[in-house]
């Protein structure tokens, strides 16, 4: 029963009583600390091993490359290309990402844009957790990088789930100036090259986050209230001043309408929003498309409105089997039409297993659980991440003749 003296002390009784609480909390965070350790030693582990880097057999390298096996078998033996490795027992070895680029390069098939497109800022949002926003992300980044193009994945939210699956522990490998974090503090830094890192995807680097990114969400909000909304263009500026570098950018902001979620927002100009079709979600997703329409009028209000050359939908943990998901899943598609992706991303035991291992599905040489599992998650994650490639090419007009050729315009 709580005790509080005349004076309005906690007795000694209670005092002692919560004191012995905080000894538990401080012996369960100790506890989680210590597993923490392990399960980043077995990501380091992970690291190291080859696995970790996307390799590709000759047949699937010429589907990339758009050349055919023969094709690249005669530049190895014309010396346009370098003679493959060989195993013990004289089998060829697969290619690394980095050689499929360098035959991209021979082969004059690089699917960069032109100088004079525009940079696809593409965020992947919704104010919701746990709503699949950095599985799509850094799968999507990871995957417009096997395809050739010239990446950087920009992890905005202070929980750092993209940068966790690149095999980091962020409060433990990464300190504040690795972050966005010094970018947004007013005039520390005029450009993003700074945190740019370079990952184990050839084309692909990272900004990284951490939990101190959570700080600069009050100092943000902070200054807005005492400043101009031009400050709202700070993000926007880093991602400029980055953006001749690469072909797409992909930012995971934080599930939340804050400070970060509105410079991510003004500096992107496209947006695909991951939505499971649960009850709950789609309520969610509903009061986040009314803020969202909310939010960019007051923006349009101070010129500040973004700028989105695309809005997609992409139903995210997808189970099928479940009637009431089959039923949301076709009303969506009738609410958002063609702004909906036709392809599901469908809730896969391949995705789970990745993830416990601080890793992604296409960094899996073999299958987490079985071949058709994997075989049947690869075709979701690449049938997703194929339309959004169609939509950040249609932004690029040197790509416009490819595409009809592809009969994809």
């Amino acid at each position: 029963m709580l005790q509080i003296s005349k004076g309005g002390h906690v007795s000694n009784e209670l005092a002692i009583e919560g004191a012995e609480r905080l000894v538990s909390v401080a012996t369960l965070a100790n506890r989680t600390a210590s597993v923490l350790e392990k399960l980043r030693d077995s990501a380091r582990s992970a690291r190291a091993d080859e696995r970790r880097e996307p390799t590709f057999t000759i047949t699937k390298a010429a589907e990339l490359v758009g050349r055919t096996a023969a094709a690249i078998r005669d530049a190895e033996k014309d010396g346009r290309l370098p003679e493959p490795a060989r195993t013990d027992n004289n089998r060829r070895e697969r290619y690394t990402l980095a050689q499929l680029n360098d035959m991209r390069g021979v082969f004059g098939t690089r699917p960069y844009r032109s100088p004079e497109d525009p940079c696809c800022v593409v965020a992947v949002q919704n104010f919701k957790g746990g709503v699949g926003k950095s599985t799509v992300a850094v799968h999507l980044a990871q995957y417009l990088a096997i395809r050739g193009y010239r990446v950087a994945l920009v992890d905005c939210d202070s929980q750092a789930s993209a940068t966790t699956l690149f095999g980091y522990v962020p409060d433990l490998d990464l300190d504040e100036d690795d972050t966005l974090y010094p970018f947004l503090r007013e005039g520390e830094r005029s450009s993003l090259d700074y945190a740019l890192r370079k990952t184990h995807f050839d084309g692909l680097e990272l900004i990284p986050a951490n939990l101190r990114l959570f700080q600069s969400e009050y100092e943000l909000a902070a200054r807005m209230a005492r400043e101009s909304g031009a400050l709202l263009d700070r993000l926007r500026e880093g991602i400029n001043s980055i953006a001749d570098r690469f072909d797409v950018i992909v930012m995971d902001p934080p599930p939340a309408l804050g400070a970060i979620s509105l410079s991510v927002l003004r500096a992107a100009n496209a947006l695909v929003v991951p939505v499971p079709p649960t009850v709950m979600d789609f309520s969610s997703t509903a009061a986040f498309l009314s803020m969202l329409d909310e939010t960019i009028e007051q923006l349009a209000e101070r010129d500040l409105a973004p700028e989105l050359q695309f809005l997609r939908f992409v139903a995210s943990k997808v189970d099928e089997n479940k009637s009431m998901q089959k039923e949301l899943l076709n009303l969506m598609r009738t609410l958002f039409g063609h702004a909906m992706l036709r392809t599901p991303l469908k809730d896969s035991a391949e995705i789970d297993n990745a993830t416990a291992r601080l890793m992604t599905v296409y960094e899996l040489d073999g299958p987490a659980t079985s071949s058709s599992v994997r075989n049947r998650c690869l075709a979701y994650l690449d049938g997703v991440n194929a339309e959004i490639e169609v939509d950040i090419r249609s932004m690029w007009p040197s790509h416009q003749k490819r595409l009809r050729q592809e009969a994809l315009a």
